[in-house]
């Protein structure tokens, strides 16, 4: 496949993650699908913005630029085509860098609330985080120390879980392009350096050769 539609593919692919991302971490801060009446009571982790910032905002930047990339040339090199296609992808290895980077806030933030556990009223009458190391993952006995927000620990597991699985496909994702980004830097795209053909560019129905000194073909 041409790297050009390959981060095409790639930045299609990572629109509904980053959409679901985004979604996700808004609903953290409705504790049991309910608005909470103090917001000093939602979980440390809510406020960090993991699918808001890290999967959201962070992703949309990285997305625009693949779905360009197939058209773009940096408006070519010195009037070089070959060269802009080259700049081109080597500039989305760094827009893969910061999504993945981003991707990453996401997944440790959501790693780091899974383990600690959702922030709720305890049998004291104090709020607070009433586990221990994620103790609450395999013993459900425990999840009777939260007394409300009602159903706030299979709300944020399920939740904060969601976020893990789509920070580690936009991790995935991101890894790639920037593989894809550095095979299109030093190859160029196929339409470009001939990597997929032999075509270099078409324009008003005339198709350049790869090589100088190749016959000039009109169809």
């Amino acid at each position: 496949m041409c790297t050009g539609s390959c981060a095409k593919c790639l930045g299609g692919t990572l629109i509904p993650f980053t959409v679901f991302g985004f979604l996700a971490n808004v609903l953290l801060f409705f504790p049991g699908g309910r608005v909470i009446d103090d917001n000093d009571n939602l979980s440390d982790e809510v406020w960090f913005f993991g699918g808001i910032l890290g999967s959201g905002v962070l992703m949309i930047l990285p997305v625009v630029v693949f779905l360009g990339l197939k058209n773009n040339d940096c408006c070519g090199c010195c009037g070089n085509q070959s060269c802009g296609k080259r700049c081109a992808m080597f500039s989305s290895t760094i827009f893969a860098a910061v999504g993945f980077l981003g991707a990453g806030y996401s997944f440790i933030i959501s790693a780091v609330s899974i383990n600690k556990g959702p922030k709720c009223l305890t049998d004291n009458s104090t709020w607070g985080y009433p586990f221990d190391n994620g103790d609450y993952l395999s013993d459900k006995a425990l999840w009777s120390k939260c007394q409300e927000p009602a159903n706030v620990i299979p709300w944020n597991l399920s939740l904060f879980s969601i976020l893990l699985v789509i920070g580690i496909i936009q991790m995935l994702l991101c890894a790639i392009q920037v593989i894809n980004g550095l095979l299109g830097t030093l190859c160029g795209d196929c339409q470009s350096c001939g990597c997929c053909g032999g075509i270099i560019s078409e324009r008003n129905g005339i198709s350049h050769p790869k090589y100088y000194g190749e016959t000039l073909t009109i169809t």
